[in-house]
């Protein structure tokens, strides 16, 4: 058998051995094996999750070999749950696969506490009746739910759970935490020991940015009353500043701080999405507060009191062009603060938890540091209940989403997805399903949709004729092709909310094949 280590080389290096070691202890519940829910599983499986138990009472039929690769002849008139199960076996023998040969919607009726084993429930082609009572079941037993399904050109993707917080979120643009708007003492002090106006060349060129911006943003907020510059014309004039400091044209180190200077401009202290963090409710904890509430509380008291406004510094610095000495000395004072301010943290974390009641070695030194490295990014998610959402939804949003030009399309798809299984309970068969009603079947979805529509607070509202007749004409076909993409995009939050890195998205998505779009809507 491979080596685990070299078998998922690639994706260590996108969520590390933390986030591979939390896949790898993942157990995962699918609902109905279907293409859509096969194509999700399959990505998981290839990744290297724990354990998958598939949940599924139909056989196999012909008409399935045309849309599941997980499935061939030999299949045929068999369990469909055990098929597919043993055809992700084979995919990755390290991974435990189990099936329950059941209809979904007959558990979730009979058996409710089935789902709590799970870290996660996938839950594919359920109809709204069993996505509300599954969803009230998940988060009662706090397992992570995710609901997707292909009818269709079209696709649904939605995340369920009360609160997902993220510590490692890896934004794509970031500004690197320099402080050179800022400067704690030591790096006041390395910048003051060294002089801009140094005669020979070569160490002129070699002066590290940081050191630059520090010296030159001193400079300019003793000369405008503490102040930094904050208008364009103020901009433009301090980076004339620094033009005006080149002895030569190839000086990099210059050039580089010009490319820079913005991080002078940046504002001091914390972002305003921090700020609201810390505001919450939940960084006043008690002894039910997870990990990381506690390690908010400690954050909110660090930034009040030894981080005067700032929090904990991350602690590296980027290439720049500097002599090799003046590089290590600038490395070691940013590694030095960063390692004093981790301390505090630390020993804030341990007098907190020893407060609420908890072992003060409860949470790992590894996580503070990861949390201290990451304070300025933390993300907090939190969804509504499907109920919530289906019931009362967010009506103005709901309203400029049907009148919008470039949403109307997907909150039509959003309407009439839910207006096909209201027309299922109605006539025991999906619109169009069935050739020889079709003529009828499209009014009677046209009438569901309306009803679905004032239902919501949406009186007078229309959708557009020629989706409606598509969505007949679908007859609730799951297309491989679409399959293939809505598992894509599910599995990919599935990893997301398993590592607790990156964000996952927010809201309801909605894949359009037939104008190749997708648009997260709010509501």
């Amino acid at each position: 058998m491979a080596e685990p280590k070299v078998k998922y080389d690639r994706q260590l290096r996108i969520w590390g051995e933390q986030g591979q070691a939390a896949l790898e202890k993942s157990s995962i519940c699918l609902l109905n094996c279907g293409p859509t829910g096969s194509e999700t599983l399959k990505n998981l499986v290839l990744g290297g999750i724990g354990s998958i138990t598939v949940v599924d009472g139909s056989k196999v039929e012909v008409g399935d070999l045309g849309n599941n690769f997980l499935v061939d002849e030999s299949s045929v008139g068999q369990s469909k749950a055990k098929c597919v199960s043993s055809f992700l076996q084979e995919l990755n023998d390290s991974v435990k696969a189990k099936f329950v040969e059941e209809y979904p919607e007959a558990l979730i009726e009979t058996n409710p506490s089935f789902f709590s084993q799970f870290t996660l429930v996938i839950a594919t082609q359920l109809v709204e009746s069993s996505m509300i009572k599954l969803d009230r079941i998940c988060r009662e037993a706090n397992v992570i739910l995710i609901f997707a399904r292909s009818y269709g050109l079209t696709g649904f993707v939605r995340i369920s759970l009360k609160e997902h917080t993220v510590i490692e979120s890896k934004p794509e643009h970031f500004l690197d935490d320099l402080r050179l708007n800022n400067p704690w003492l030591e790096l006041k002090s390395f910048a003051d020991s060294i002089d801009l106006t140094v005669q020979d060349p070569v160490a002129h060129k070699h002066i590290p940015y940081v050191v630059i911006l520090v010296k030159m943003a001193d400079e300019w907020a003793k000369s405008h009353g503490g102040k930094l510059p904050s208008t364009r014309e103020q901009k433009k004039e301090f980076k004339d500043l620094l033009k005006a400091r080149m002895v030569s044209q190839d000086e990099d180190n210059y050039k580089e701080a010009i490319e820079a200077s913005f991080k002078v401009f940046a504002p001091r202290g914390i972002s305003l999405d921090l700020q609201r963090i810390l505001n919450d409710s939940s960084s006043e904890v008690d002894s039910n507060s997870s990990d990381f509430w506690v390690l908010v509380a400690a954050l909110k008291e660090f930034i009040a009191n030894e981080g005067g406004g700032e929090a904990p510094l991350e602690g590296s610095i980027p290439d720049m062009t500097s002599s090799t000495e003046q590089y290590i000395n600038l490395q070691n004072i940013y590694l030095a603060k960063a390692e004093a301010d981790f301390l505090v943290m630390e020993q804030l974390v341990r007098s907190i938890l020893k407060k609420i009641g908890r072992d003060s070695n409860s949470i790992p030194k590894a996580t503070i540091r990861s949390f201290c490295k990451n304070a300025r990014k933390l993300r907090v998610c939190r969804y509504r209940s499907i109920e919530d959402e289906f019931n009362s939804p967010n009506i103005p949003e709901l309203q400029r989403y049907l009148t919008d030009e470039d949403s109307s399309i997907a909150v039509g798809i959003y309407i009439l997805l839910r207006a096909v299984d209201r027309f299922a309970a109605n006539y025991n068969s999906f619109p169009g399903q069935f050739d020889s009603a079709t003529d009828e079947d499209m009014p009677r979805l046209k009438s569901a949709a309306i009803s679905l529509l004032s239902d919501l607070g949406c009186n007078g509202a229309a959708l557009a004729e020629d989706l409606i007749n598509e969505m007949c004409r679908f007859g609730a076909a799951e297309l491989h092709a679409v399959a293939a993409l809505v598992g894509g995009i599910a599995s990919q939050e599935v990893i997301k909310l398993i590592t607790r890195q990156f964000v996952p998205m927010s809201g309801t998505y909605i894949f359009n094949g037939i104008d190749h779009k997708s648009q997260l809507l709010s509501l």
